[in-house]
């Protein structure tokens, strides 16, 4: 039913934060799926084909990250990036509906939302996948960010799904937990 043109994987080890200072080696990796777009050009108003997508996507490229991790995962995040023959709500039908489930599944738990950002952007262009605690949302410390794109996607007819996990906290966290919802 899907097409992936191709898919990318990394692997960040922080060892120092933006200073130079020295911390706990923070492992943070990532999954992207370049996908032809169903729907670019073409307005649908059903767009629970991508809903699937979302969900067989979650679950493969997900058992390959966690493997990419020496310990557990302990954040999370998703995004897409849309060609420009798409809509930002071809993004959304990847990440919202089904995609979270089997990502909770890989990763052993995810009490919290996953995270997520989608946008409509060029050729080579970037996203920035947020990534939270999988279980506390409230954990202002696991609250980070990772920019990430591919150089020959998403072409205007393509999507590129992203996945994240880390096993830590930002650098040298000091926000701490909040009070949760007031």
């Amino acid at each position: 039913m899907f097409n992936t043109r191709k898919t990318v994987f990394t692997k960040e080890f922080i060892t120092a934060d933006e200073m130079g200072q020295a911390c706990d080696q923070i492992t943070r990796v990532a999954a992207m799926a370049v996908i032809r777009n169903l729907f670019a050009g073409v307005h649908q108003d059903d767009l629970s084909p991508l809903f699937d997508v979302g969900s067989q996507l979650g679950e493969s490229l997900t058992q390959e990250l966690v493997s990419m991790l020496a310990v557990p995962a302990v954040c999370y995040g998703k995004a897409a990036l849309v060609g420009s023959l798409g809509a930002m709500e071809h993004g959304a039908a990847l990440l919202h509906p089904a995609l979270g489930k089997p990502v909770r599944a890989a990763v052993g738990g995810g009490k919290s939302l996953m995270p997520s950002n989608h946008k409509v952007g060029p050729l080579g262009g970037s996203v920035d996948l947020p990534l939270g605690h999988k279980d506390e949302a409230w954990s202002f410390d696991h609250i980070d960010t990772m920019t990430l794109g591919v150089p020959d996607a998403p072409r205007a007819d393509e999507i590129v799904l992203c996945i994240g996990l880390s096993d830590g906290t930002r650098v040298h966290p000091r926000v701490g937990t909040g009070p949760g919802p007031t």
